[in-house]
């Protein structure tokens, strides 16, 4: 008896020193550096469009936010930048546009770039690399500003091909 009474003390003395590697897993986990560097520049706007789009301030808010995204450094930052995205592209959505982008061309643009940004922040909210999502929404964003160039740039008049 007095064995076993010894042999069972020695067991739990030996389980309970042991070290608990799940919190460090965690700590390394939080502090996920994200590379900047191989992420597209943002597409450039002409002349044309920036004269629009200058007095579009919900967009130029849009943009500031953007640009954000180049300075993070780690996961919390990322989450911060898409968060105020996402509360700036509502803002963008519910405003008035300019009479030249009121379209649906723009308008889809929109609406492709506000679902990779809510893909990022899945990949955030479940702890996925959330690097090629990222990427879908820089190329999104591109497309976006694009689409502003490709309706200024368009000559053609569709009245003369709607009237007959």
């Amino acid at each position: 008896m007095q064995r076993f009474f010894i042999l069972a003390v020695g067991l739990l003395v030996f389980t309970s020193c042991k070290s608990d590697k799940k919190e460090t897993a965690l700590d390394a986990d939080s502090t996920f550096e994200i590379s900047t560097e191989n992420w597209p520049n943002k597409t450039t706007i002409n002349p044309k469009s920036k004269a629009i789009l200058n007095n579009w301030t919900e967009f130029n808010d849009l943009e500031t936010s953007f640009d954000a995204l180049y300075t993070v450094e780690n996961r919390e930052d990322l989450n911060l930048v898409i968060e105020d995205l996402i509360a700036k592209q509502k803002v963008l959505a519910e405003s008035d546009y300019p009479e030249d982008f009121d379209k649906p061309q723009i308008k889809s643009r929109q609406k492709l770039f506000k679902t990779f940004v809510l893909k990022v922040k899945g990949d955030m909210i479940y702890r996925l690399d959330p690097q090629p999502a990222v990427l879908e929404m820089m190329e999104a964003f591109n497309a976006f500003r694009d689409q502003f160039n490709i309706i200024v740039n368009n000559t053609l008049d569709t009245k003369l091909i709607l009237d007959e």
